[in-house]
């Protein structure tokens, strides 16, 4: 019987290659033993089969940033790095994603959740294993519009619109300017900066309106696009927020 040896030491003997580029074709998920892809270097292995797939390379994995249509049920812990945020893995990606990411079991892990939604709210959310992605969206959030759309009952003031775009206030401050227009009979588009829970709904109630349901669009200059609920996608390497 063969004694079991690390996948990384099997490999780099019989390409052959260096332990290290071993496990960068491993953690790649080039590597398939048995037919089965396998992400880990560690992983025993004695008389299976051992394939090397004819486009491997050999470059670190880099960390990934996932864009999520939240659904309006989807109530997430904000509070701390998600180590498998629920409805995001290999069955819920986009069949839209044209990033060209190479899938991978890692690319679900270490996640931290960022732009957090209030309450009864969908629509995108970010999950980022890279630093940078999280420290700009933290530094620029006051700065950073955001795209949201109301879905509204009532009878609007006069001037209701005008006061939505200008001339409110919330928790006794005065609100900053924002872009705020019909998409159509019931529904509300805003525009707006430095967004903060219940902002929009009190807005809305101060004009006569109460907002049915809320859901955001955009965080700076990425869209949700045709994302649908539940989905998500990789952010592509040119995207930027």
């Amino acid at each position: 019987m063969t004694v079991p040896v690390r996948l990384a030491k099997y490999l780099a003997s019989s390409l052959p290659c260096s332990r290290r580029e071993a496990e960068l074709y491993i953690e790649g998920g080039w590597v398939s033993v048995e037919g089965l892809v396998v992400e880990e270097p560690q992983f025993m292995v004695s008389q299976q089969q051992v394939t090397l797939h004819p486009d491997a390379q050999l470059t670190p994995v880099a960390p990934v940033t996932l864009l999520f249509n939240q659904p309006f049920d989807y109530t997430p812990a904000d509070t701390a790095p998600l180590t498998n945020p629920v409805q995001i893995n290999a069955a819920t990606q986009s069949p839209d994603d044209c990033s060209g990411i190479h899938l991978l079991k890692r690319h679900f892990v270490k996640l931290t959740p960022c732009t957090p939604l209030e309450r009864n709210t969908g629509g995108l959310r970010v999950f980022t294993q890279d630093w940078r992605v999280e420290r700009k969206l933290k530094e620029d959030a006051q700065t950073m519009e955001q795209e949201y759309v109301a879905e509204v009952a009532g009878e609007l003031s006069p001037e209701g619109l005008k006061l939505l775009n200008h001339g409110l206030k919330f928790n006794g401050k005065p609100l900053a300017p924002c872009k705020v227009s019909w998409q159509n009979e019931t529904r509300l588009r805003f525009a707006l900066k430095g967004v903060m829970p219940g902002q929009i709904a009190h807005a809305c109630q101060a004009v006569g309106l109460q907002v049915l349901s809320l859901k955001r669009l955009r965080i700076g200059r990425i869209s949700m696009g045709k994302l649908q609920p539940g989905q998500w996608r990789y952010l592509m390497p040119h995207e930027r927020f």
